[in-house]
């Protein structure tokens, strides 16, 4: 239900306020989505989450997606691969600030969501990234 507020002595709907990190955590969950539908069984017990940067010292580590057009490498998402002898499920992780930092618009943002999401789970499944979301 939309919040509501007396204007004039009556009640108005407002519009909904979603937050620049709301909209975000919007995008993954599409992201992640589009492709449950094709690799649920796969995905299974594969959490994803959203953080807002990368700890600090996270570089070219084993699992990272990064840019390095920042003179440096900048963590985009990355992949914790999970441990079954401790009962660590698999984890896939994007960064917010750094993923917003590069899109120049909402649509170029979902793309690179979209596809910092596709190689972790490529590298999770051990396929390309065009067999997880092959090109149209």
């Amino acid at each position: 239900m939309p919040p509501r507020a007396t204007v004039a002595g009556r009640q108005v709907d407002l519009p909904s306020f979603r937050t620049r990190s709301e909209r975000f955590d919007d995008t993954v969950r599409d992201a992640i989505s589009e492709l449950e539908q094709r690799w649920s069984a796969e995905l299974e017990g594969v959490e994803f989450a959203v953080e807002d940067v990368p700890p600090p010292g996270t570089g070219w580590d084993e699992g990272v997606v990064a840019d390095e057009t920042a003179g440096g490498p900048v963590p985009l998402g990355r992949l914790f691969a999970g441990d079954p002898h401790t009962g660590q499920p698999p984890r896939v992780v994007v960064y917010r600030r750094p993923l917003e930092a590069r899109g120049s618009d909402s649509d170029d943002l979902r793309e690179l969501v979209h596809e910092v999401v596709v190689d972790q789970v490529a590298q999770l499944l051990g396929l390309d990234p065009d067999v997880i979301d092959p090109p149209a």
